[in-house]
C-alpha cells in the first residue's frame, strides 16, 4: 500500500506494545487517523507520541476490554472523533505457560476474558456502527495457535480456537453485506514484548524459537487488509504445514509439542513462577520488540520447520490411506 491509505480511520486495541504498537506505527506512516487503546496508559503515550511524529493523527483511551460498556464507550468515542470507523484491529492478547493443573485458574480464566471476551465485547461495539455505514474491516488477531493445540497453554489455546469459530460464525452473518469484512490474521511466534508480560508457571525463562517473526511483519499484513480484505491471513512459513498437519493428524501435533515443552522446561534456564501482567498494567513503555529474535536465522528455520512439518502431514495421510 503505497502512499495514503484511503480507510484512514483506525481503531486498535493492545496498542500500547507488540503487534498493536507496530500495527499503529505503519498505520501512522500513511497519515492514517487512529485512536489507541490499551489498559496502560504509559505505553500507549509512547506510542501515540511516535504515531504523531511518524505523521499520524493519535488519539488515546485507557480501556479495558474485558469491560463490555467501556468498550462500547470506546467505540462511540472513537467514531465521533474520527467521524466514522473504517478499519478496527482487536488486537488484545495475553497468554499463560505451564502445566494446566498448575497454573492458578485466576489466570487460566483472565486468558479468556481478555483473548475470547474482550475481542466479542469489541466486536459487539463496532459491529453497529458498520451496519450504519454499510462498510468497515474488523481484523481478528488470532494466531496459529487456532488451528494447532498448544500444550502448556491450555487457556491460551481454547482462546485462540474460540475466536476462530466466533469469526466464522460472525462472517457468516455479515455475508450479504458486501462492504463490510471479517477478516483473521494467523501468525506463528512472534517477538513482542508479550512474553515478558506472560504468566509463566514452568519453572523455567521464557524464550522463543528461533525464526520467530517481527511485529512489523505481522503490521504490514494488517495494513494490506485495510486496501485488501481477505477473510484469512497466515504468516510465517511453518504455518500452512501446521495446518496440514492438524487436519490429518489432529492430535499429532499436540502430542509432538508437549514432549518438546517437557524437554524444554527441564534444560532451560531456571525462572520464578509469576502471573506476570495479567492482571497488572506494565508500569512503564514495552515497545514494539521483544528483543530476542535472531533475524539472520529466520529464513533457515522456518522453511526447514515448513518442510518437516509438511511431511510429517503427509506421511500421515498416506498412512491412513494404506489402513
Amino acid at each position: 500500500m503505497a502512499g495514503k491509505t484511503k480507510l484512514h480511520r483506525v481503531v486498535i486495541t493492545g496498542a500500547s506494545s507488540g503487534i498493536g504498537a507496530a500495527t499503529a506505527l505503519a498505520f501512522a506512516e500513511r497519515g492514517a487517523r487512529l485512536v489507541l487503546a490499551a489498559r496502560g496508559e504509559a505505553g500507549l503515550e509512547d506510542i501515540a507520541r511516535r504515531c504523531r511524529d511518524a505523521g499520524g493523527e493519535a488519539h488515546v483511551r485507557i480501556v479495558d476490554v474485558t469491560d463490555a460498556p467501556a468498550v462500547a464507550r470506546l467505540a462511540a468515542d472513537a467514531r465521533a472523533v474520527l467521524g466514522g470507523i473504517d478499519l478496527w484491529f482487536s488486537c488484545v492478547g495475553v497468554g499463560v505457560v505451564g502445566k494446566y493443573e498448575d497454573v492458578p485458574i485466576a489466570d487460566h480464566r483472565q486468558v479468556i476474558d481478555a483473548n475470547l471476551v474482550g475481542h466479542m465485547n469489541e466486536a459487539h461495539a463496532v459491529l453497529p456502527i458498520f451496519l450504519a455505514q454499510d462498510r468497515g474491516t474488523w481484523v481478528n488477531m488470532i494466531s496459529v495457535g487456532g488451528f494447532v493445540a498448544t500444550p502448556y497453554a491450555a487457556a491460551y489455546a481454547a482462546s485462540k480456537f474460540g475466536l476462530r469459530g466466533f469469526s466464522e460464525a460472525l462472517r457468516g452473518e455479515v455475508s450479504k453485506r458486501r462492504h463490510i469484512h471479517i477478516c483473521d490474521v494467523y501468525p506463528t511466534f512472534v517477538d513482542t514484548p508479550g512474553i515478558d508480560h506472560a504468566g509463566n508457571y514452568t519453572g523455567a525463562r521464557l524464550s522463543l524459537p528461533p525464526g520467530s517473526l517481527s511485529p512489523e511483519t505481522v503490521a504490514k499484513a494488517v495494513v494490506r487488509l485495510a486496501r485488501h480484505p481477505r477473510n484469512t491471513t497466515v504468516i510465517g512459513a511453518p504455518a500452512l504445514a501446521l495446518k496440514l498437519s492438524q487436519f490429518t493428524a489432529p492430535n499429532l501435533g499436540a502430542a509432538v509439542m508437549n514432549g518438546f515443552m517437557d524437554c524444554w522446561s527441564a534444560r532451560a534456564e531456571p525462572g520464578e513462577d509469576t502471573s506476570g501482567a495479567l492482571h497488572d498494567t506494565p508500569a512503564a513503555p514495552s515497545g514494539v520488540e521483544g528483543g530476542r529474535r535472531h533475524p539472520d536465522r529466520r529464513r533457515k528455520v522456518a522453511g526447514g520447520a515448513a518442510v518437516a512439518l509438511g511431511a510429517a502431514a503427509l506421511g500421515t495421510w498416506l498412512w491412513r490411506r494404506r489402513r
